[in-house]
């Protein structure tokens, strides 16, 4: 048994689950800068975990999205 038929998957695997969790983070910021100027989707978001939020509500989770950073690496 030759020594790359182990270690090519193994190494194969890594880099899949590596770029697929950079890809998944670089897709979940853009949905939440999207968020932050649609307050549609926030009051969607907010009726799918069982929330109803009144204009106040939605103003000031607006605002919390809105001063929340996004740190670039």
């Amino acid at each position: 048994m030759e020594w790359y038929t182990i270690v090519i998957p193994i190494v194969t695997l890594i880099v899949g689950a590596i770029l697929g969790f950079i890809a998944g983070v670089f897709y979940l910021r853009k949905q939440i800068e999207k968020m932050q100027n649609d307050p549609e989707m926030i009051q969607r978001m907010a009726k799918q975990m069982g929330y109803n939020l009144n204009k106040q509500q939605m103003t000031r989770a607006q605002n919390m999205m809105k001063n929340q950073k996004f740190p670039r690496k």
